[in-house]
C-alpha cells in the first residue's frame, strides 16, 4: 500500500533537496549539526502599558487634568497606577524613569486633601523623587507610586504645567559646554 499522495509529494521534494546539497561543491554543502539547528518559539506580544480593562461593577472613576486644564475622566481597574493609566490614555505625563521611582517626571497634584489622606503614605525614596519636582506642593505624590483602589474612587489629580527631567537637561547642559569648547577652540 502506497503512502499519502500529499505524503510522497513531500518525501519527493525532500529526497531531491538532498541529491541537489550531494551534488554541490563541498564548500557550499549545508552542514547540519547540533548546534545549526534552532528551536523558535514564540510568546504573545505584551503591550507596552496594556491596561486590564475593569470588571462590570468594579470600575474606579479618575479624572486627570492636563496642563492646558482639560479633565479628562477615565474608568479604571484597581492595581493600575497613574503612570500606566495616563499613558495609555496617550495623555502628557513622561515617566522617564519607567515607573522605577527614580526620577519625578510623572509628578501629579492631587486635587482634594481628603483623597490624599486616603492614599498610603508616599515612602522615603517618592519623598526624595518629590523633592527634585517642579511645583511641589502639600498633595504631590508620583503617579507611578499611587496604585488605584476602591477607596481613590472619584480621584482627581493635575499634571503640573511643566516636569522636571534631570537627565534630559543635564545632557542639554553637557552639549552647550561641547559647543562652547568647539568655539573657543575654532575662534
Amino acid at each position: 500500500m502506497l503512502p499519502p499522495k500529499s505524503y510522497r509529494r513531500r518525501y519527493s521534494l525532500y529526497t531531491r533537496a538532498q541529491e541537489l546539497d550531494r551534488t554541490a561543491p563541498l564548500s557550499s554543502r549545508r552542514q547540519y549539526t547540533p548546534n545549526s539547528i534552532r528551536r523558535f518559539s514564540t510568546t504573545s506580544p505584551a503591550q507596552h502599558n496594556d491596561l486590564t480593562p475593569p470588571k462590570p461593577g468594579e470600575e474606579i472613576h479618575l479624572t486627570i487634568i492636563d496642563k492646558d486644564n482639560h479633565p479628562t475622566p477615565l474608568t479604571v481597574a484597581a492595581g493600575d497606577n497613574l503612570l500606566d493609566i495616563a499613558q495609555s490614555f496617550d495623555l502628557d505625563m513622561e515617566g522617564a524613569c519607567g515607573g522605577s521611582c527614580a526620577c519625578s517626571t510623572c509628578h501629579v497634584i492631587v486635587e482634594s486633601q481628603d483623597m490624599y489622606d486616603r492614599m498610603p503614605e508616599p515612602d522615603d525614596d517618592e519623598n526624595d523623587m518629590l523633592d527634585l519636582a517642579f511645583g511641589l506642593t502639600e498633595t504631590s505624590r508620583l503617579g507611578c507610586q499611587v496604585k488605584m483602589s476602591k477607596e481613590l474612587d472619584g480621584l482627581t489629580v493635575r499634571l503640573p504645567s511643566m516636569t522636571r527631567n534631570l537627565q534630559k537637561s543635564d545632557f542639554e547642559a553637557k552639549a552647550k559646554e561641547k559647543e562652547r569648547e568647539s568655539e573657543a577652540a575654532g575662534g
